[in-house]
């Protein structure tokens, strides 16, 4: 039996790796089980899988579980309380599911600690790709990627050689606005915006999604994950998200992994590698599929993916910066603060004024957030104010 660790056991990739654990309950124990704020959802998850310890980020959320919980589990707080949750000796495997650069720290608790981690929290890599590589290799820890596209591309290097590896495809849907023009962008909803046409997920993810800087975050975490260069890395438009990734080796072969466009596909592989369990949906009918159809992304309209483009060639902290002021201009537009098409103005100023340092010293990347936090907070209540 595997014990495991979930780190963001409320939210979307969370609740699912809960669900899969429930069906598989001879093949996996939860030991542990974390949460921002949801402790009404913790809560509920806790009475149900009975882990030995949580952890909780808000501290004051986690004092009013200590109070309903009391001498029932014990109740960790805030990030200290992440790290250490993620550094469970008894643990087998580490979900690392929280959403944002917040998931940096515990991701090299559990690698220091020597657990397997299954990676959802793709910022991790986004923002500390240089030391948690750097971690990886020291200590010969395993990461197996979560993301949809990252598990496609991990399960088509199987038995491969890196030698032989000559570009990544990460694929895409394009998302809710696909074929839209910026003009037409001006008025976007949240409701909207949220609205993805193929995947279920998190509030967050999917605007990045909307704006295809998901696509931009997911090359930088691919070039740390396989260690591709970046011009070896491509973005392809698959609307039908059925291809969920490809390789190409230098023989000219390609191999592409399809499947639904569900997350319990590879959140169920991550769980059982290197076994394979039963699939939690119906196989694919491919005559009912249709066509499969494919087209670049298009950086004119969804300008997000070039500054990501940018940023990961830049290296060093721009990275760093760029996520921390995607972080906070997506949370101003679900807040109803910003319009849509600012999203990406926002991020561009922030990057445009960043002098960048080295990548690979923590304290350094932490400085250079708290920076490209507050500087993209002062470009937001401008634009609020006009």
């Amino acid at each position: 039996m595997k014990r495991v660790t979930i780190l963001g056991s409320t939210g979307s990739i969370g609740c699912q790796t809960v669900e899969i654990i429930k069906k598989h309950p001879k093949r996996f124990k939860v030991l542990g089980l974390s949460a921002h704020k949801n402790i009404d959802l913790l809560e509920e998850q806790l009475i149900e899988l009975r882990p030995q310890i949580v952890a909780v980020l808000d501290k004051a959320a986690a004092m009013e579980l200590k109070k309903r919980v009391e001498g029932k589990v014990r109740v960790l707080v805030g990030a200290e309380g992440l790290e250490e949750l993620a550094s469970l000796p008894e643990s087998d495997l580490v979900v690392n599911a929280i959403v944002g650069s917040a998931g940096l720290d515990p991701t090299i608790a559990a690698i220091e600690a020597d657990k397997e981690l299954a990676l959802a929290n793709k910022e991790s890599l986004v923002v500390g790709g240089e030391i948690v590589r750097g971690l990886v290799q020291k200590r010969g820890a395993r990461v197996i990627p979560v993301d949809s596209e990252h598990s496609a591309i991990f399960q088509c290097l199987q038995g491969e050689s890196p030698g032989d590896v000559v570009r990544l495809l990460l694929t895409g849907s394009g998302g809710p606005f696909r074929g839209k023009r910026l003009e037409e962008l001006k008025d976007v909803a949240v409701e909207e915006a949220l609205a993805h046409p193929r995947w279920k997920m998190g509030r967050k993810i999917s605007i990045d999604s909307a704006t295809l800087m998901n696509k931009g975050l997911e090359i930088i975490e691919a070039h740390f994950l396989f260690g591709i260069d970046y011009d070896r890395i491509e973005v392809v438009i698959h609307p039908q998200s059925i291809i969920h990734s490809m390789v190409e080796f230098r023989d000219g072969s390609i191999k592409a992994h399809l499947g639904w466009a569900d997350m319990r596909i590879p959140i169920q592989y991550a769980l059982s590698f290197p076994e394979r369990l039963s699939s939690p949906l119906a196989g694919l009918d491919f005559s009912d599929l249709g066509q499969f159809t494919f087209e670049k992304p298009d950086l004119v309209n969804f300008p997000c993916l070039e500054l990501a483009l940018q940023a990961a060639r830049n290296g060093r902290t721009y990275p760093a910066v760029l996520n921390a002021a995607n972080e906070e201009a997506v949370a101003a537009f679900l807040d109803r603060r910003i319009p849509f098409i600012l999203i990406p103005q926002i991020i561009g100023q922030t990057l445009d004024t960043h002098s960048p340092r080295n990548a690979n010293d923590l304290s350094v990347l932490k400085e250079v957030e708290r920076w490209a936090r507050n500087r993209t907070k002062e470009l937001i209540k401008r634009a609020s104010e006009l």
